[in-house]
């Protein structure tokens, strides 16, 4: 699976990330313009983001969006946070010495 997201285009990756949004916000019973409401952006641009026609969407309209059909913890997801890397850990260990 892993290499198969790395063959794709990142138009394509959206795409299908704006596809996946819709069946959110669809099975969370919202309408596209109950998502506009709720998170400032236009219908027009949650559609063109749903159709894949939105590739040039912002990681802020992105997030607003997730805040809209309350799924935005699911954004650390996209780069979880790093746990300390074994060499700090060692300097910090041998620090306290």
């Amino acid at each position: 699976m892993k290499e198969q997201v790395y063959e794709k285009s990142g138009a394509e990756i959206i795409r299908e990330m704006g596809k996946r949004f819709s069946d959110y916000r669809k099975r969370m019973g919202l309408t596209q313009k109950e998502v506009s409401e709720k998170s400032g952006l236009s219908v027009f641009t949650i559609s063109s983001f749903e159709r894949g026609d939105g590739i040039g969407i912002t990681m802020a309209s992105f997030i607003k969006m997730l805040r809209a059909i309350e799924f935005l913890e699911e954004i650390e997801k996209l780069l979880p946070e790093l746990p300390e890397s074994p060499r700090a850990l060692f300097m910090q260990k041998h620090k306290k010495r």
